[in-house]
């Protein structure tokens, strides 16, 4: 540790101890006993330690330590209707809300100091208001531009960035009106003002093919392209395995191995093999990609991928965490080529409990490239033609399929939660113009996969849990006592209560879940409940999974595609050299946190990216069937409408204001609609006939109205519709 680092810590410790009160500069000086001419050196050091948070400067130029001032340290999660939430920098302490009146300027994932005003009561979430931003996390803006006759703005496309962008005369370069354009901020917004920037790129006309997948792709810091001394060191690995590779590995080339992926995978980083064992027992050998041999760290290959976190799954295009050459090519397990791996080898008794593991550095050679609809033909239907052509794999397949639900029903005795929401597949044409929406199915031979990634990182994660050394698990804590409140209240009125409320399990929400399978209400329960749930995340701490009920679980069958997996791998072959000295680990103990967080971020940005291009093309698909009629089914009921989905997974809103038949009044106890007249009732899980009213590429939003108020309605109604639709387009 450094000496600057020693001077810190000990000042922090300082304040710390109970006797201190906040003092000055100079007081503080004279008590550390700091030279005169050092006195400098000592307001560097406060200056910095107030910037990363862990002290606090008063009005009166007093220092003092945050948590024992009633402020509190984190990042702001900002809501679009202005509102949001401080998480804070100790993952054990409550996020606070913090009222749009409180925000002060803060724009979203700036890390800020918080006034707490409002202390936390019978589970009400405390309440804050923002002091001080110490770092800013927007440092620009993709939106659309517009023009005025002195100055210019930019709408922000993310609907969390606060107000306009103003934009003066001389910083607008050339942007037309109605333009994409990325603006970098140059005075950031308070509580009085909107942002100030300038236009730094034009990323075309927002009615131009593309412009939109790439405004969101600049939105979220993603490229397609990496620097040249990434591609330079790529282009040194070479295609193949050699046997020099090969050494200190362990060869299972003999050995019965598959890779089973969807059709379109190309980055194919996990295998399995199967056997039975003389005692009944299943021996599942798990191998993954050994991507760590490759991407050394420290190497251009390796903080490119840091920097990236993860891979992306656009609508319409993968933008890998690592070039295509590793992702595609020699990390991927292709079937007939010699792959260096890390195998997890497991004995499973028929139970699904783990007796034994083996985790060590293997060579491996794929016998079959197969896609789960193959194997769910083979499993399922039978198919003539696929068991004729894999009738050498199909006895590995049924043991698989009979392990999985061992270890499936294994998960769910134990409390596992089980959310079995639909997905989408959107077809796009050569021009990225949407053609089709699909319901895309999950199937055993998903289930089989997922199953044993899902065992096989619970096995690595307990084993270095006991080792001690440093790590980066996969945690999901506890839900928020407020929010599970909340839910339990929405589910009792729906008539599922939730049983041991103030100690919450994960077997008690799973229990719920099953109740409500199959039933009206499970859309909606399976949707609010989720919602209530912390988001899942990485951690330097094992700290365990609630959603799985897992002590112990890591993210580790995905190194082609995520960083911590990456590490993790590197870590194991530490572990399994010995090679880890008290120098390094003590490295370790202080880097994996900020690497943590920074993939939990790219995480959360990836997952956002996704789903705007999803819903984008969604809402594209339905701009070019207005006017048409579609069966669904209403998945929520608000006081401002209904939300309706119909079979393809597209969703859309029912305004009460368009519900022309009747005045209808929102019951909000049992989330219904009831006619005042008629006494009609519109319900969760209802079917309904809808027509598409609206679809707003911008907005991203879908409105439908219901058929029979407009093909049966009167002729106020059509023309209602029709005035709405002429001013609204």
């Amino acid at each position: 540790m450094d000496i600057l680092q020693e001077r810190k810590d000990k000042i922090v410790a300082f304040m710390k101890e109970a006797a201190y009160k906040p003092l000055k500069l100079s007081e503080l000086a004279v008590v550390l006993d700091v030279p005169r001419e050092d006195r400098g050196k000592l307001a560097e050091i406060l200056e910095s330690l107030e910037q990363e948070g862990l002290i606090y400067k008063t009005k009166k130029e007093r220092y003092g330590i945050p948590g024992k001032m009633n402020l509190v340290v984190g990042r702001i999660q900002r809501n679009e209707r202005g509102y949001g939430f401080l998480i804070p920098d100790d993952v054990d302490a409550p996020d606070i809300f913090v009222p749009a009146d409180g925000m002060s300027g803060a724009m979203h994932n700036d890390k800020a100091i918080v006034r707490i005003t409002s202390k936390e009561i019978n589970g009400k979430r405390a309440e804050g208001e923002v002091i001080k931003i110490l770092e800013r996390a927007v440092t620009k803006v993709v939106g659309t531009f517009e023009n005025s006759r002195y100055f210019g703005f930019v709408v922000p496309d993310d609907r969390k960035v606060p107000g306009d962008v103003f934009i003066p005369k001389d910083e607008i370069n050339g942007a037309k009106p109605g333009q994409k354009v990325v603006a970098h901020i140059v005075k950031w917004p308070d509580a009085r003002r909107n942002a100030e920037g300038k236009i730094t790129e034009i990323i075309g006309d927002s009615r131009d093919t593309g412009v939109d997948i790439l405004s969101i792709m600049k939105m979220y810091d993603l490229t397609e392209s990496f620097p040249d001394d990434v591609m330079a060191q790529v282009d040194s690995i070479p295609d193949t395995v050699s046997a020099d590779m090969m050494k200190g590995r362990k060869d299972l080339r003999d050995l019965r191995v598959i890779t089973i992926d969807g059709e379109d995978a190309k980055d194919l980083d996990d295998a399995i093999s199967i056997e039975v064992l003389p005692d009944g027992c299943y021996r599942l050998g798990v191998h993954i990609a050994d991507v760590s041999f490759y991407v050394t760290e420290g190497s251009p290959l390796d903080r490119e991928a840091l920097k990236r976190g993860t891979s992306v799954y656009l609508v319409d295009r993968v933008i890998p965490m690592l070039p295509r050459k590793l992702s595609n090519g020699v990390c991927s397990l292709n079937p007939g080529e010699d792959r260096l791996a890390f195998t997890v080898m497991m004995d499973i008794d028929a139970k699904g409990k783990v007796l034994k593991h083996n985790i060590f550095e293997s060579v491996i050679r794929s016998s079959e490239r197969m896609t789960y609809t193959d194997v769910y033909k083979i499993l399922e239907t039978e198919d003539r033609e696929l068991m004729e052509r894999y009738a050498h794999l199909t006895d590995d397949f049924r043991n698989m399929k009979n392990l999985a639900l061992t270890l499936r029903r294994r998960r769910m005795d134990r409390g596992a939660m089980d959310f079995n929401f639909d997905e989408a597949k959107v077809i796009l044409d050569e021009k990225g113009r949407p053609v089709d929406v699909r319901r895309h199915e999950i199937t055993v031979a998903n289930r089989i996969i997922e199953e044993f990634m899902l065992v096989c990182n619970e096995t690595v994660a307990e084993h270095f849990h006991w080792t001690g050394m440093p790590f980066v698990f996969r945690i999901h804590e506890e839900p928020d006592t407020e929010k599970i409140m909340a839910f339990a209240e929405f589910a009792r009125n729906l008539g599922y209560p939730l049983k041991g409320l103030h100690n919450i399990h994960p077997g008690a929400l799973q229990d719920v879940l099953e109740r409500v399978k199959g039933k009206r209400e499970e859309l909606i329960v399976s949707t609010v409940m989720l919602r209530s749930m912390a988001k899942a995340r990485y951690s330097h701490q094992s700290i365990g999974h609630f959603g799985l009920a897992a002590r112990y679980y890591c993210h580790f069958t995905a190194p082609i595609r995520r960083y911590p997996d990456l590490i993790i791998h590197r870590l194991i072959k530490e572990e399994l050299k010995g090679a880890l000295s008290e120098e390094r680990e003590q490295h370790l103990t202080e880097w994996l946190p900020e690497v943590a967080r920074r993939c939990s971020e790219r995480e959360r940005a990836a997952d956002e990216a996704e789903r705007e291009t999803e819903d984008l093309k969604k809402v594209e698909y339905m701009k070019e069937r207005v006017g048409e009629v579609f069966d669904g089914i209403i998945s929520n009921v608000t006081s401002f409408g209904m939300f309706v989905g119909l079979e393809n997974t597209i969703e859309g809103l029912v305004r009460i204001s368009d519900m022309y038949d009747d005045y209808y009044i929102y019951d909000d106890k049992r989330y219904m609609l009831i006619g005042e007249r008629t006494g009609k009732c519109y319900r969760i899980g209802d079917p309904v006939r809808v027509l598409v009213a609206r679809a707003d590429v911008e907005a991203r939003q879908i409105d439908f109205v219901i058929e029979d108020h407009v093909k049966g309605g009167s002729d106020v109604s059509r023309k209602r519709l029709s005035h709405r639709n002429k001013h609204q387009v």
